[in-house]
């Protein structure tokens, strides 16, 4: 399989477009622009969460496709006398990944370059050098001279993001920031695309949701399930791929990037649903790897699984490399395998399936 342009196009378009939690107008504005043409009803729900919808059929389950459009990232908290900027995560970060960073402050009146350094090495004591740096021990310089010229070119509340930048690397493989959850994001998107222009008549009603405020609390996908009310609901977030130094498979699994998709067993997983879609990747030659979470996921799964009188789900996982850096590492032979199978989930629902459990 390979992505058609206007797909390959949206998804870098997307890397390179700021979605902080909270601040996902942005991405969001990207995602309408694509789907629109594919949807019967695209809307904008008050938390920020875009919904594209398939036209209602006469009988059939309420499908729900969840990918968090948001990333990690940062907010201005303060500009001191000598114009340097301080600012808290939003997210989950290493501060040891922010150290020699270039970054960007996302202002109403558009980018800020900035970069985030710390004392060179030759400066540092020797105790100094053996400290693990904190995130209070960081902050932004854009350059300003002084407080004045700071505060007239950011302000208290503006956003920041690493440096949105891809690098294209050998065979299908991407790595930059955003990758988290970009890809997840554009696969349940991608899906809803491939589903509504086969040449088959969808049986379910189709929901395909960017949902918002992943990275600070499964937010966005609780409200979404709240309107739209699923009987069944996918999320599709990324994984950490296992295949490179120091990571032990004997506790994290053998997930490698370009071998397929992420297929998640676990509690928070409806075992049919499960069983469904290993099926369908059987049956139509579809690449899948397969992994187990035994608590809680840590992901849109989690709230999608408890909404009102419980939503069959399931979890599809992209394999990807160093989460929550500069540098994170996908495979687009697994997004592209990702969307196919989801497409096809869609696809192969009618009426009279029954995920019950079988007591």
């Amino acid at each position: 399989m390979s992505l058609e342009p206007a797909s390959h196009d949206f998804l870098l378009t997307s890397l390179a477009t700021p979605s902080p939690s909270g601040y996902e107008e942005p991405i969001q504005s990207v995602v309408r622009q694509f789907i629109s043409p594919y949807a019967a009803a695209v809307r904008i729900d008050i938390h920020g969460n875009l919904i594209a919808s398939s036209p209602v059929p006469l009988a059939g389950p309420r499908l729900l496709l969840a990918g968090h459009c948001d990333q990690i990232g940062m907010l201005v908290t303060h500009i001191d006398q000598d114009g340097y900027v301080y600012a808290a995560p939003i997210g989950g970060w290493d501060p040891q990944q922010l150290v020699g960073q270039a970054m960007t402050i996302w202002t109403d009146h558009g980018p800020v370059p900035a970069v985030i350094s710390r004392k060179p090495i030759h400066l540092l004591t020797a105790e100094e050098r053996k400290e693990v740096v904190q995130m209070e021990q960081l902050w932004l310089d854009i350059g300003a001279a002084d407080e004045s010229e700071a505060r007239n070119t950011v302000k208290v509340g503006d956003c920041v993001t690493l440096d949105l930048r891809h690098r294209q690397m050998l065979g299908r493989r991407l790595s930059g920031p955003a990758m988290d959850n970009t890809s997840g994001m554009w696969t349940v998107i991608e899906a809803f695309r491939r589903a509504v222009t086969r040449s088959e008549q969808l049986g379910c009603t189709l929901f395909s949701v960017s949902t918002v405020q992943e990275e600070i609390g499964l937010r966005g996908a609780k409200t979404a399930a709240g309107s739209i009310n699923p009987d069944l609901a996918i999320a599709v977030d990324v994984t950490h791929a296992t295949d490179c130094p120091t990571i032990d498979k004997n506790q994290q699994g053998d997930i490698r990037l370009g071998a397929g998709p992420v297929i998640v067993h676990g509690p928070n997983m409806n075992r049919r649903v499960v069983s469904r879609l290993t099926d369908l990747a059987d049956s139509h030659q579809i690449p899948y790897q397969l992994a187990a979470i035994g608590r809680a996921t840590p992901n849109d799964t989690n709230v999608l699984q408890i909404h009102g009188g419980g939503v069959a789900t399931g979890l599809v996982a992209i394999p990807n490399r160093y989460m929550h850096s500069a540098v994170e590492m996908i495979d687009l032979a697994d997004l592209d395998h990702a969307a196919e199978l989801l497409a096809l989930f869609a696809l192969h629902l009618t009426a009279e399936d029954d995920f019950t459990p079988r007591v």
